[in-house]
């Protein structure tokens, strides 16, 4: 697939997914100044759905405004807060501990680059790249289920993973949809390019699409 036909496609699905709604991007938007409160939200929503994961942080951060206030807060309390995010105990852990290293190592301050990012833990390289995107404006590319599988479906890549599809993306996509391609296919494939029976008759883009993998579609 070439590069006009790429523009074109994300172009389209651009334009046809703002009539959905994202809560995580919204949330995104609300906290823009608040760096930490978008890094823990993007790790807790790991095999989360989108729903699920805003309101669980909405709820986390009713109870902390401020960085110190997660660190503080009892491990329990924490669990209650987040659940049902999947693996809410381990992820709970997660929270206890980035605070705790954020304030040791980085002053307080979310470190805006991926090194820093990658050592918090619980925070892979999707999370990573998603904050360096959303908080800090850089040119990074978030991959996720819905990116590796809605691109390999169209046959712009050919991956075996959401890593590889990543290193891809980096040599092959412009970079000027680096920053939203994201929002825009996890939109697309949470509406329409689902995973199992897509919906492919109402697919404003299936002229482009190779269909890779589909067997079953509506």
């Amino acid at each position: 697939m070439n590069k006009e036909n790429i523009s074109r496609i994300i172009d389209c699905l651009e334009d046809y997914t703002e009539k959905y709604e994202l809560p995580m991007a919204i949330l995104a938007k609300e906290w823009k100044s608040e760096p930490f409160k978008i890094l823990i939200s993007i790790m807790l929503s790991s095999r989360t759905k989108d729903d699920i994961t805003a309101k669980a942080s909405v709820r986390l951060f009713s109870k902390a405004k401020i960085l110190r206030d997660l660190e503080k807060m009892p491990l329990k309390e924490i669990e209650s807060l987040i659940y049902p995010v999947n693996f809410y105990k381990t992820k709970a852990l997660h929270v206890k501990d980035i605070t705790a290293m954020v304030r040791k190592n980085f002053g307080g301050k979310v470190p805006d680059d991926f090194k820093g990012l990658t050592s918090l833990p619980g925070v892979g390289p999707k999370t990573a790249n998603l904050v360096l995107n959303i908080v800090f404006g850089k040119d990074y590319i978030g991959v996720d289920t819905h990116v590796h599988q809605i691109l390999n479906r169209i046959g712009y890549v050919q991956t075996k993973n959401p890593e590889e599809t990543e290193s891809q993306l980096k040599k092959k996509l412009p970079k000027k949809y680096w920053r939203n391609i994201n929002v825009i296919l996890v939109l697309f494939g949470q509406n329409i390019c689902v995973s199992a029976s897509p919906f492919c008759s109402r697919c404003p883009v299936k002229d482009y699409c190779l269909r890779i993998g589909v067997k079953k579609s509506r």
